[in-house]
């Protein structure tokens, strides 16, 4: 007698939508800063080879080991929930967002792994085959292959990269060499959080949508071409801690006071308005609860707008941190590859590690 399966295979007519498989989605599922520093505290410290030129002291985007004079090998591991429900635009956006951390440093990368984590008995193979794809499809933008990789099955669907890079070691830019008197310039606008939020309530209209796909799946080449121009000391990508958590960590990571101008900061259209409306993701909540101690405000700030500073971004832009005589040559940087909306958004100031906002 022939064996048959017990698991039931879906077909996409019948299946879910992917965001309703996950508990929260992007860079959103990560978990709160404070959460996080208080399970690292205490940690085992293990010894430290000097070949290891960043590793966890600062929340750096990714580790870098020397291998030569010339040459170290830059690497990370990004991989999250549903953001969106098609599954191509989930492939894509997943690994344009790992892959941004090679950037992050400096680097550029050379070769990808795939994590996958499945509900097999809840989705197709079409849909999974679509994820995959679409994460493939961000790899060949980049210029890479994915090598290899790894695949469970799993309770809420799971995709992402880990990414490895080159860069030289003399073009390393870590978060933590922001300088007194360097300008700070944000390279794509903030409210992807907002948008989905909105999306997953169905309040996101195909505008909107074209909008966050266009943002989340937009790879932050400019990286490599940045960490070369000698005004520019530290680079960061804005992810899931929002623009605040991660200006935090330049301040904290460099000894000084960040100064952000809010009238100045770029947001996607219509991401103002959906968060007035009540689209704002726990995820939100959870940043400010982490790392609102560090804040100071020189001016009123409304529940909404502080919503707005911790919203998580999903594949979101770089934060350079350069000399202002620099600032016109990164922002020339920035545009010759598309990334129209880059806008100088504060500075680095002598004093305590905080984040002020004006």
């Amino acid at each position: 007698m022939t064996e048959t399966s017990s698991i039931a295979i879906p077909d996409a007519t019948t299946e879910p939508r992917l965001t309703s498989l996950a508990h929260g989605g992007g860079c959103g599922c990560k978990i709160a800063p404070g959460v996080l520093e208080q399970i690292l505290h205490g940690a085992t410290a293990l010894p430290v080879p000097p070949e290891l030129l960043v590793g966890i002291e600062t929340s750096d985007d990714a580790a870098v080991y020397r291998i030569n004079d010339r040459q170290a090998i830059v690497a990370t591991t990004d991989f999250f929930m549903p953001i969106v429900d098609d599954p191509r635009d989930f492939g894509r956006i997943a690994a344009t967002n790992a892959i941004s951390d090679v950037y992050a440093m400096g680097g550029t990368p050379i070769f990808a792994l795939a994590i996958v984590g499945m509900p097999v008995n809840a989705l197709s193979q079409g849909t999974i085959r679509g994820i995959l794809d679409g994460g493939a499809e961000a790899c060949r933008a980049a210029g890479i292959p994915i090598a290899g990789g790894h695949t469970i099955d799993s309770v809420e669907p799971i995709y992402g990269l880990v990414a490895i890079g080159l860069v030289d070691p003399a073009h390393i830019r870590r978060n933590a060499d922001a300088r007194p008197g360097d300008v700070l310039i944000l390279g794509k606008p903030l409210g992807v959080g907002i948008f989905s939020a909105a999306l997953k309530k169905g309040a996101l209209d195909a505008d909107g949508y074209a909008r966050m796909i266009a943002t989340t799946t937009r790879l932050n080449t400019p990286g490599p071409d940045l960490a070369r121009i000698e005004g520019v000391h530290a680079i960061t990508d804005v992810t899931g801690f929002g623009l605040g958590g991660h200006a935090l960590e330049v301040a904290r990571g460099s000894g000084h006071g960040v100064e952000i101008d809010w009238a100045a900061v770029p947001f996607l259209q219509g991401a103002r308005d959906l968060a007035g409306q009540g689209y704002i993701t726990g995820a939100s909540g959870r940043n400010w609860t982490s790392y609102g101690a560090g804040i100071r405000f020189g001016r009123e700030m409304p529940d909404l707008d502080r919503a707005l500073l911790c919203d998580p971004q999903t594949s979101g832009g770089l934060l350079v941190a350069c000399a202002p005589e620099a600032a016109d040559e990164v922002l020339t940087c920035f545009r010759a590859e598309g990334f129209d909306e880059a806008t100088a958004i504060g500075r680095v100031i002598a004093g305590e590690p905080l984040l002020h906002i004006l």
